[in-house]
């Protein structure tokens, strides 16, 4: 039983004042339930103030990114044993604004992923397509290239991953891919990872999340969750988001 995980990335925002609403929201508004979980992916700076505020709840925290490397002469990296000392549950990886806007290839999500293991966080492994390659019906072969340079690294580690699938187009857009697109995707990231011995792993779900189409994702068979961003700087969004 894989249930049901909801992942809110924060991405480049907050601030102390604003971030301790959302935090005392989301302990306060979140009771659990059989099978579901939620977490919230914040800032680096803010991990202390997550720790300090979501400490004895039930919502998990981590990070938006973690260095392929343990340590050593890499400024402004931040590695996962140091993530792991603020009680990180998870790190990110490979989201598309990393591989767009920082140059980050497969291979270097496959390090990264395998760094946040080492460390005892759960990397979130990011894969999706851009307009482009969805148009040019090259869908399969980008998420499975993508997703193979994980498993080439890490090889039967891929069982202690998060996958998340994010078509580029729907991200920011308001654009979100219909449940039977999501489930399509899902469906052929799941066989990938059965494949690999990885049958248990979650698959979720992120573009463009909101508590008004999350339910339809979530019902489908291959769709553990959500990998939730703008709308998770709203807290009782999210909450309602997990709830669907």
């Amino acid at each position: 039983m894989r249930g049901k995980l909801t992942v809110g990335n924060w991405k480049m925002n907050g601030g102390l004042a604003e971030n301790a609403g959302r935090f005392a929201a989301l302990a306060r508004g979140w009771r659990g339930g059989p099978g579901r979980s939620v977490a919230v992916c914040v800032p680096f700076p803010y991990l202390a103030q997550a720790r300090e505020a979501l400490a004895g709840s039930e919502i998990r925290w981590g990070a938006q990114d973690v260095s392929a490397y343990a340590g050593g002469a890499y400024t402004g990296d931040v590695s996962g044993p140091m993530l792991a000392e603020f009680g990180c549950a998870y790190a990110i990886v490979g989201h598309s604004e990393r591989r767009q806007y920082h140059g980050e290839r497969d291979g270097d999500v496959g390090a990264k992923a395998l760094a946040a293991l080492a460390a005892g966080l759960t990397p979130i492994v990011c894969v999706g397509e851009s307009a482009a390659e969805r148009d040019g019906g090259t869908t399969g072969a980008v998420v499975e290239r993508q997703l193979g340079a994980v498993v080439d690294v890490l090889g039967a580690g891929v069982a202690g991953i998060v996958l998340a699938y994010e078509p580029v187009w729907a991200i920011g857009t308001g654009r979100t891919a219909t449940p039977d697109q999501a489930q399509e995707v899902h469906a052929a990231l799941r066989r990938l990872l059965d494949r690999g011995g990885a049958r248990d792993v979650k698959v979720l779900y992120g573009g463009s999340v909101r508590a008004g189409n999350a339910a339809a994702l979530y019902a489908m068979p291959d769709v553990d969750g959500g990998l939730v961003g703008g709308a998770s700087l709203d807290a009782n969004e999210l909450l309602a988001i997990a709830r669907a």
